[in-house]
């Protein structure tokens, strides 16, 4: 009986024996592992003439989480608050954030993302998608159904991440595209004033 008999588990797996990942196996991870980092790093640099990284973090926080005051910028990315301040107040400069009294405690500001950096972090996320499907595409369609099922079971050991990793390596804790979408669709047209500071 050979492993795609039983459901690719080994004959010791399904005795309740539980067995170590082979050197093939971790390989296979790693060599995978460096095609993404380099996806992402790809679609960051898309951007870096506009944001650098500390900035982008600030962005794609903000559109996973929504509004947020300057203290939830830097307890959310471990960040001090001189540095929380000074990449937001770059943000405001480069008109992809919007800083605003909060109604309910006047010595609070409310950070925002305008249009336009809705559209950077859409864009961002977006050019990741792009270039895994490129790749993707290039491989023989039963490998690539193949890959649903063990992606997820990785993705699933792995356990949650905290989301100020998340932030920290310029990746959305949301849907970026249909967040984006939602963020349009609610604004409705013509509804997008947060275009400066």
């Amino acid at each position: 009986m050979t492993t795609e008999d039983v459901g690719g588990e080994r004959p010791s797996e399904l005795a309740g024996e539980k067995i170590g990942p082979t050197p093939a196996e971790i390989d296979a991870v790693l060599v995978a592992a460096r095609v993404l980092v380099a996806v992402s790093a790809g679609s960051v640099a898309t951007v870096e003439d506009r944001v650098a990284l500390p900035q982008l973090r600030v962005l794609v926080m903000i559109a996973s989480r929504g509004p947020q005051n300057l203290h939830s910028v830097a307890e959310g990315l471990g960040v001090h608050p001189s540095n929380a301040t000074r990449a937001c107040d770059k943000l405001v400069e480069a008109h992809l954030l919007h800083r605003s009294d909060d109604p309910a405690d006047r010595r609070n500001l409310i950070l925002r993302l305008t249009e336009s950096g809705w559209q950077l972090v859409h864009t961002v996320m977006e050019n990741r998608r792009v270039a895994i499907a490129a790749i993707l595409a290039k491989m023989r369609v039963q490998h690539r159904s193949s890959l649903v099922a063990p992606l997820r079971a990785f993705a699933e050991a792995a356990g949650e991440i905290p989301e100020g990793q998340l932030w920290a390596l310029g990746w959305t804790t949301t849907n970026a595209s249909s967040t984006y979408q939602d963020h349009r669709h609610n604004s409705g047209p013509g509804m997008f004033p947060l275009t400066g500071g």
